[in-house]
């Protein structure tokens, strides 16, 4: 071969066969290349990163077959562990604790529980604030956990107590502003019972009899003004071995001289008045009782 020959061999022969389509250079080349593999290489580092922050959140948060954490779901409903905190309204259909471990509501603010019909309508609400517990309802009843028996219910018309003894154990005792109706008022053993009204009457009312007894010790009935005993249809009875009237008024004879001087009087007799009230009066040989007397005159 020839020199020219050569040099015309190894020179790229641009000219175009007749009859035949151009050629072009088929991939990516140049700065598009680089650039691919840049985002591919971008791409799968993220693919890694989400990946560890996959698996990171599943060992954080615990996840396992039966659920996350504290929380385990099951085929009986939905099981939390330990403390958990809501932010939003929590829509149960029931909420119970472990059978060794006590269950506890609490709030920063308050604690509410409402109860709806089938048309949203609220028909009972329990709040438990930090000055006080209120409940919205149209009875409210407290059962004995043994019998179902109601220790106390309260509606509009009565506030009823079915247990067996009512104790009030505050220094003042207990206040009624209107009527109360019981079969039987006893103070605890060895204490005492006070009935009081400060500033009004206190009626006790029985269409088959009032009963008051002290076995072992004594009954005493005080009053400012009056004190009155009275039966209309029956008597009034006292039975004692021994029936004193203190403080009563000292009488004395219409014709008695004034000034006269005599020995010391130890002995009297009990007069009563024509209106009722009662007085002594000096004993004597006969009865010294008067209508006349100073105490029946001025009385």
């Amino acid at each position: 071969m020839t020199q020219e020959q050569y040099i015309l061999a190894s020179q790229p022969n641009n000219l175009q066969r007749p009859g035949s389509a151009p050629a072009y250079p088929v991939g990516i080349y140049g700065w598009r290349k680089r650039c691919l593999y840049f985002f591919v290489l971008l791409l799968l580092v993220i693919m890694i990163v989400n990946l560890a922050l996959t698996i990171w959140i599943l060992k954080v948060m615990n996840f396992t077959v039966d659920g996350m954490g504290s929380l385990r779901v099951s085929k009986h409903g939905i099981r939390l562990e330990g403390i958990s905190e809501f932010l939003f309204p929590l829509y149960v259909k029931e909420i119970h604790s472990r059978k060794d471990s006590p269950l506890i509501l609490q709030s920063d603010r308050n604690v509410t529980v409402n109860a709806r019909n089938e048309l949203g309508q609220l028909t009972g609400q329990l709040t438990v604030g930090s000055e006080a517990v209120e409940a919205q309802c149209q009875r409210f009843e407290v059962r004995s956990n043994e019998d179902g028996k109601i220790l106390f219910s309260a509606d509009e018309e009565e506030v009823s107590i079915g247990a067996e003894k009512l104790r009030v154990t505050g220094t003042e005792g207990a206040v009624f502003g209107h009527s109360v109706e019981t079969p039987h008022i006893r103070a605890e053993p060895f204490q005492d019972l006070r009935l009081e009204s400060p500033t009004r009457t206190l009626t006790m009312e029985a269409p088959k009899g009032v009963e008051i007894s002290a076995d072992a010790g004594d009954f005493k009935a005080t009053c400012r003004k009056e004190m009155q005993l009275q039966s209309t249809e029956g008597e009034i009875f006292l039975n004692a071995n021994t029936i004193r009237l203190g403080n009563l008024p000292h009488g004395s004879f219409a014709t008695s001289s004034p000034g006269s001087m005599g020995p010391k009087q130890t002995v009297y007799e009990l007069c009563v008045c024509p209106n009722g009230k009662l007085y002594l009066s000096p004993a004597g040989m006969g009865s010294t009782c008067q209508s006349t007397s100073n105490v029946c005159l001025w009385s």
